[in-house]
């Protein structure tokens, strides 16, 4: 059971968000947070993105019966039931997130809370997905609303610095995709849903994600000139440049392997990241 709610609240997407949010208050400059003040905001994250990640799975339960990467998701295998009743129940996992952020935190908390789940669940996999290449693109402004919403709790006036990292978790967000649909290409393709690799071919997607995370790289190097330290820019730049070795191969070679040997190095490259944003903020705080 706890492995099937795993799955369907999509709790490693929701686990990583609220890492993001997380970052974002310590790395912030202002107040000190009081510890209960980011356990509510690792809650209400979580929530949030459990509610959009289970309602993606209600919506494309016809395109995920059609890819062997999600045939086994539980709408589709019947282990749970696709009635209305759950869209109750997503319902009110995103108003308690909300509402609890927006009680106890802030508004501004709050409001970047909802736009990430609603970007996931509405821009993304609505409206977008089954229409456009564009769809992660636009629909992975998600991510970056979970830096904005830790940045909220510490200081509701964004700063350069939590700005720059939801820059980076923009641009973040198609190049690891990419990579992986470039490895998924005929599964997408089979389903109609027209991402990149569908639209242009893998050699063309891939190119893409080389130039993609060379703006990546160089955005995630700003924050050190804006307050963060050199620990910060060592890992910048050793995580940046590691996900860049990764694409270089991939577009000498645009194959399933090395498309998801650059997925893997763009999780490393934003673990790395986030790691030594947090190791700065404690060293120099």
């Amino acid at each position: 059971m706890v492995k099937l709610l795993i799955n369907l609240f999509k709790l490693r997407i929701g686990v990583i968000m609220s890492i993001t949010a997380l970052v974002a208050l310590v790395v912030t400059p202002g107040q000190p947070v009081q510890p209960w003040e980011a356990l509510i905001l690792t809650i209400s994250v979580l929530l949030a993105a459990s509610s959009a990640g289970a309602f993606n799975q209600y919506y494309e339960r016809d395109l995920d019966a059609t890819m062997p990467r999600t045939k086994s998701r539980p709408f589709v295998t019947g282990e749970l039931p696709h009635n209305r009743w759950w869209l109750l129940v997503i319902s009110s996992l995103l108003l308690i997130g909300v509402g609890v952020a927006g009680f106890l935190l802030n508004g501004m908390a709050a409001l970047h809370i909802f736009l990430g789940a609603f970007f996931y669940a509405v821009v993304y996999t609505v409206w977008l997905k089954r229409r456009t290449w564009l769809n992660i693109v636009i629909g992975g402004a998600s991510g970056s609303f979970a830096v904005l919403a830790g940045a909220s709790v510490v200081d509701p006036q964004i700063g350069a610095v939590p700005t720059l990292l939801a820059i980076v978790l923009f641009l973040w967000t198609p190049s690891h995709f990419w990579s992986l649909a470039i490895a998924q290409k005929n599964a997408y393709a089979t389903a109609g849903v027209p991402m990149l690799p569908v639209v242009v071919g893998n050699q063309a997607a891939a190119k893409a994600v080389l130039g993609n995370t060379a703006l990546l790289v160089g955005i995630s190097i700003l924050p050190f000139f804006y307050g963060l330290g050199w620990v910060y820019l060592l890992g910048a730049l050793a995580g940046g440049g590691y996900f860049l070795l990764r694409n270089v191969q991939l577009v000498m070679d645009p194959s399933p392997k090395i498309a998801m040997s650059s997925f893997f190095a763009s999780l490393i490259q934003l673990i790395v990241l986030l790691v030594f944003a947090v190791l700065d903020s404690q060293l120099t705080g």
